[in-house]
């Protein structure tokens, strides 16, 4: 049994003051001037060292505050108040809302699972991930202590082609093609997002990260320069719009990653020469038919195939289906075929929380691609006034390397720490077991129909009141 991952957090410092949901507002007009205040009553002391930020604008006791409302009920002329700050719902967007942003942030500074308290508040069900369920039929029976006790839970996958059977020799020697897999020790690799305030130095940062926390970091070609030479065993360069025989295949890096375009127009030799020596990677964007479309491609020689929806995870031709019905779409097709087990399904799009790697492991994913979340690591907004040519409000692209990299270790040990606490709760101890495990999860859409599906339906031998 391999020695057991962990992954070290420590606290990183936010660089900003980050916009809280609510805010105090308290009136000096109209006080009676106790002998004893409340805001002197404080138990955690907000009021005593209390400033302003004149760069943000932000009152130091709007991050502080505790929300015990200890000082509102307790005024006697209620000149304190509580209020939400529309700043902070402004934040984000649709998808990204501010309570998502607001708890990467938190677990970038901290590196630890955010609480929210006793009891749920949102809603039953929802769109995407938000219709389905995991099975916690086990945490009836929790380890005595805790995720990293005696029990091991393994989250290390394998990406490449696994052979179908071994064949020996008589004199004991491995016969046959020898294809290369890695084998990474957590189930997320992460991305370059596609766009925002994003300087070399970040790029460096991520790969500090990437290499510490043994995984993968897909980066664009044209980012691949002198001073990520360190790091070319963890980077997966993007090459677009090149014939597949052009793709550079150096032997710095295990993986290169490819558009389909180029994919289908290569041939089975290109494909095996290059499979000797760097396992290509196949970008699919999230379109209706691409179940066929990925077969097909598994049928030409592709071991690694990546499923890359929406920002907002989903089809990109079409917003009212989801990541997770297309990855489920690809994972069954090859079953059908028998060919599941020769490929590793990676998938991306919208992947905001950490349940959302488990939910998509489930769905059929071997792996996944994390790209914006790292970006809002870095404190984030995700406000696009990148995308208009604007100045970015915190700064990102000044950040040094090792700040990117610490807040980025903390991120990823927070949502490594949720995927164990998940898999143990459902019994599994295997990453590679909870792949496309359906039956450890509920679907809304399933339920729905199998609850009320058959209502209004009349046949006979139906009695009618």
């Amino acid at each position: 049994m391999p020695a057991k991952y962990v992954i070290h957090t420590k606290m990183v410092p936010h660089r900003f003051e980050p916009i809280t949901r609510s805010g105090v507002i308290a009136w000096e007009e109209g006080c009676l001037k106790c002998a004893v205040c409340v805001k002197t009553l404080c138990i955690y002391h907000v009021y005593d060292h209390r400033g302003l930020n004149a760069y943000q604008m932000i009152d130091s006791i709007d991050n502080e505050c505790m929300n015990c409302f200890r000082c509102v009920q307790s005024c006697p002329k209620e000149l304190i108040h509580k209020s939400l700050n529309p700043e902070f719902e402004a934040i984000g967007d649709g998808y990204w809302i501010p309570n998502i942003i607001s708890k990467l942030w938190y677990q970038a500074e901290t590196g630890k699972i955010p609480v929210s308290g006793a009891g749920y508040p949102g809603p039953f069900s929802g769109p995407g991930f938000d219709s389905m369920w995991t099975d916690m039929s086990e945490i009836v029976r929790p380890t005595r202590d805790g995720i990293h006790g005696r029990e091991y839970i393994s989250t290390g996958v394998d990406i490449g082609r696994k052979p179908t059977c071994l064949t020996f020799s008589r004199d004991g020697k491995l016969e046959g093609e020898v294809t290369g897999i890695i084998n990474i020790p957590l189930p997320i690799m992460l991305r370059v997002p596609s766009f925002g305030s994003i300087a070399p130095e970040t790029v460096k940062g991520w790969a500090m990260a990437a290499k510490r926390l043994a995984t993968m970091l897909a980066v664009s070609e044209e980012m691949v320069g002198p001073d990520l030479e360190d790091f070319a065993g963890t980077l997966v360069p993007i090459v677009k719009e090149r014939p597949f025989q052009e793709v550079g295949i150096s032997g710095k890096h295990a993986m290169v990653e490819v558009d389909r375009a180029t994919a289908e127009a290569a041939s089975r030799e290109d494909i095996a020469r290059a499979g000797s020596s760097v396992i290509p990677v196949v970008t699919m964007p999230l379109e209706k038919g691409i179940e066929e479309r990925a077969f097909a491609l598994v049928k030409k020689g592709f071991s690694v195939l990546h499923i890359e929806g929406s920002r907002q995870s989903t089809f990109q031709d079409s917003p009212s289906l989801f990541l997770k019905d297309g990855v489920r779409a690809v994972h069954l097709k090859l079953i059908e075929e028998n060919a599941r087990d020769q490929v590793t399904l990676l998938a991306s799009g919208g992947l905001a929380m950490a349940e959302h790697v488990a939910k998509v492991i489930i769905c059929g994913a071997d792996a996944v691609y994390v790209d914006f979340p790292l970006l809002v690591a870095l404190e984030c907004r995700m406000c696009r006034r990148c995308r208009k040519g604007l100045s970015c409000p915190v700064h990102v692209e000044e950040a040094s390397p090792e700040w990117v990299a610490l807040r980025t270790i903390n991120l990823l040990g927070a949502w490594h720490n949720q995927l164990l606490e998940v898999m143990g709760a459902m019994g599994i101890r295997d990453a590679r077991r909870l792949r496309g495990e359906a039956g450890r999860a509920m679907f809304f859409e399933d339920l729905d129909e199998s609850t009320f599906g058959s209502l209004g339906e009349l046949e006979e031998g139906y009695e009618l009141e």
